[in-house]
């Protein structure tokens, strides 16, 4: 290991950074590993401590708590052992967390920059949804609490970029700006509010013909997934984008 932090990447795919190839490996393939790091990284932001009744709960509730807490000490042990005995911090016998001086993540590292502002640096560090593909079988309440970050974070990053986008127009810098609205509707493709004013942004740039593309792939998504049409007041707006 290097002296420096680790950092672990759960946004676009999963990755241990600075820390040797092998070691970062034996925690990779294994996926409990990855949930107990990710979980005491996101929930457990600023190295705020966990109980272990709630991990063993999370990711092993196929099991009585007494194996149960024997697989969670055995999955510490691993951690501890491949990437450094400082990287998970025990208050007592029963918390557990990760820590913050030895562990960075970059899904806690861009929430903190969306809400300082740092918008940029943020959309920088967002390079796709949390842990994408990642699935734990039969641990109902971690892919729930999964799922639910990830659509959290991917609202703030389709906030953020419309809040980019709206600072670019303010700037008069009208290519760059519908770049970023193009990024807010994307990510929050089910907000029909962020959609029309990216469709908006666009006509105003003069793009009507990206607008009209960027509506049809709304469109489209929308009846795959859920069988539905766009709102009457987003069809408005697209007829007069049309017209």
């Amino acid at each position: 290991m290097t002296d420096l932090a680790i950092t672990l990447e759960l946004l676009g795919g999963v990755e241990l950074r600075g820390v040797d190839a092998d070691a970062a490996g034996r925690v990779l393939v294994q996926p409990k590993l990855v949930a107990l790091l990710a979980y005491l990284a996101i929930a457990g932001t600023d190295g705020r401590f966990q109980r272990r009744d709630q991990l063993v709960a999370l990711l092993w509730p196929e099991l009585d708590q007494t194996h149960a807490r024997t697989a969670l000490r055995k999955a510490a042990h691993a951690i501890r052992a491949s990437l450094g005995a400082e990287v998970l911090v025990s208050r007592g016998d029963e918390e557990l967390a990760l820590a913050a001086s030895a562990v960075a993540c970059d899904a806690t590292g861009f929430r903190d920059d969306v809400d300082a502002g740092r918008l940029a640096r943020a959309m920088e560090r967002y390079r796709g949804d949390l842990m994408p593909g990642f699935h734990l079988t039969d641990c109902a309440d971690f892919e729930r609490w999964l799922e639910s970050e990830r659509t959290e974070l991917r609202e703030r990053a389709g906030a953020a970029s419309l809040a980019l986008a709206q600072m670019f127009e303010d700037d008069s810098s009208l290519t760059i700006a519908t770049r970023w609205a193009r990024r807010a509707a994307r990510f929050s493709w089910d907000d029909e509010r962020t959609l029309r004013r990216a469709l908006s942004l666009l006509e105003r740039a003069g793009d009507r013909s990206g607008a009209l593309q960027l509506y049809d792939e709304f469109a489209e998504r929308l009846k795959a997934d859920f069988n539905a049409e766009p709102s009457p007041e987003t069809a408005a707006l697209v007829r007069q984008l049309r017209s």
